[in-house]
């Protein structure tokens, strides 16, 4: 894939919409324009103490502080079933409280709340439950944390046999049995159900409404219910944008896509239902390529997998289908934008890795399918949270030698430098040892490295029973304490659990992780 240069006019920042085709290259990397939203937490002290019950308790003392400047702030993503099946309450009570007393200890910034589709609009159209989410923002207010609310319009989980198993709202995959071009399609008509089909984003197939109009009425209630929050224990909203959270065609199966990195498959082109197509072949009418009428990419002479950027079946292909992407991302992220404006609250929207052309990134040897994502984040004052931080390219190689992800993690970190655009990092896998987070705190610097005010954060996912295991923990409190400060380690550096730890944080975590493992 290729790092912008100034011979690739395609890989620019400006600050001109769309339509305008003249565009400036600079190649020199910009300081922030404005002054970094300081973010206020308590700083927090601790004494373990136990109560009449035994019950281990933390005495917890806020004082006001700013974080230091140039503090990298950790988030950790809550289990996906943080509530119930209805969205009704919060799931294990007490093992959330312990953990949540533990993070705050540890030094995290906040916790990353999903909010699912699929849970709070469950049974009726614009019949919301919000009661569990509420009861997740309460507690980690009591702790002094922070909470980045996650937008999730996709489904969680491999079927209706996974534990965790969250479709979208019933009402919606009843008009998916009625309709099955609402969902995406590859050439061999195989569906997948993990979110609408964007060929659809404005049409009135959800009981009169659009997916656009609906996903903005969830946010727009989201505001009017968390309003007294919003700014203050609610510092960010990362909008949803396809499966996974990402803003990408499914080209294989989310649940999948952690074996991604080590298979040689390129996944397949979800271009196939009938809005798609029917897109498809509006687009070839007007610029006159009749041998794209009614077929699909593959039915043409020259698959467009093949050297895409030398030939012309190609690149129209590839143009529209990367084009599809970015309108659909645009009109949510315009939406959410005008929805919360003035709420103090980061926006984000997150990128996928694996499989870039059939994901919808036009991204070649000679091509960046990134940055246009990235400039039109920027635009409506995104943040761009990209995956994948940890891994590294020698890991990967050792089973799949085209594997390359450290590369695209850069890649997508530079056009985020140049386009001065924040960033969130994210792990893509849940095993982390001290090598990965090492890897981490190299793709923070960098990102900041040279920049004056560099703005970037990382989310931890996500927190379960292991997280709280006695060696994992410490190097997870290594971490956070390294990356929030900016005390890089040297190379000699270990995050595999050497080293004291402070007593509280690891009686708590120890604490918790018995009571998660008790559920």
């Amino acid at each position: 894939m290729a790092i912008a240069s100034p011979s690739a006019p395609n890989f620019c920042c400006t600050t001109r919409s769309e339509s305008t085709h003249r565009r400036l290259w600079s190649q020199q990397v910009s300081s922030r324009a404005g002054s970094k939203r300081v973010s206020i937490r308590p700083g927090i002290s601790s004494r373990l103490n136990a109560s009449s019950d035994g019950e281990l308790v933390y005495e917890l003392n806020y004082n006001s502080q700013r974080r230091r400047r140039g503090a990298f702030p950790v988030y950790v993503t809550l289990p996906a079933d943080a509530v119930g099946p209805t969205a009704q309450t919060m799931s294990r009570k007490r093992a959330m409280a312990q953990s949540f007393r533990a993070l705050a200890a540890a030094g995290v910034e906040g916790v990353v709340m999903e909010v699912w589709w699929g849970l709070v609009e469950r049974e009726f159209p614009r019949s919301y439950n919000w009661r569990g989410y509420l009861e997740i923002v309460e507690m980690a207010k009591r702790f002094g944390l922070k909470v980045r609310a996650v937008m999730a319009f996709h489904q969680f989980g491999s079927g209706s046999d996974d534990p965790f198993w969250i479709p979208l709202p019933l009402w919606v995959l009843e008009e998916m049995d009625k309709d099955p071009d609402v969902s995406y399609a590859d050439r061999f008509g195989r569906r997948n159900m993990e979110y609408i089909s964007l060929g659809c984003d404005v049409l009135p197939i959800l009981h009169g409404r659009s997916p656009i109009q609906a996903y903005s009425d969830l946010m727009r209630n989201f505001r009017d219910t968390f309003r007294p929050f919003l700014g203050g224990i609610i510092t960010g909203i990362q909008v949803g944008l396809g499966p996974g959270g990402e803003l990408r065609y499914p080209s294989c199966p989310t649940h999948k896509l952690t074996w991604a990195w080590r298979t040689l498959e390129l996944g397949e082109f979800q271009c196939y239902d009938k809005y798609m197509l029917a897109s498809l072949n509006k687009c070839a009418h007007e610029i006159g390529m009749r041998e794209w009428l009614n077929v699909g990419p593959i039915a043409t002479t020259t698959s467009p997998m093949q050297n895409p950027e030398n030939t012309p079946d190609g690149e129209f292909f590839l143009g529209w289908y990367s084009r599809m992407l970015l309108l659909h991302g645009e009109r949510i992220c315009r939406e959410a934008e005008t929805i919360f404006r003035g709420k103090k609250v980061n926006m984000s929207g997150k990128l996928g890795g694996a499989h870039p052309l059939t994901s919808g990134y036009y991204s070649t040897a000679a091509r960046d399918g990134y940055t246009p994502i990235i400039r039109m984040f920027g635009r409506y004052g995104f943040t761009v949270c990209c995956a994948c931080f940890e891994m590294q390219d020698s890991d990967k190689r050792r089973i799949n030698p085209s594997s390359r992800p450290e590369g695209l993690v850069e890649q997508i970190v530079l056009a985020a430098r140049i386009c001065d655009v924040p960033l969130e990092g994210e792990n893509g896998s849940t095993n982390l040892d001290g090598g990965s987070f090492e890897q981490v705190v190299k793709m923070s610097k960098f990102y900041s490295d040279g920049l004056d005010n560099p703005s970037f954060s990382f989310n931890f996912v996500r927190m379960d029973r292991n997280l709280f295991e006695s060696r994992n923990w410490a190097s997870f409190t290594k971490f956070v304490r390294q990356i929030s400060t900016i005390s890089m380690f040297g190379a000699g550096s270990d995050f595999n659990g050497g080293g004291n730890m402070s007593s509280s944080p690891s009686a708590t975590a120890a604490f918790a992780g018995a009571v998660l493992a008790a559920h």
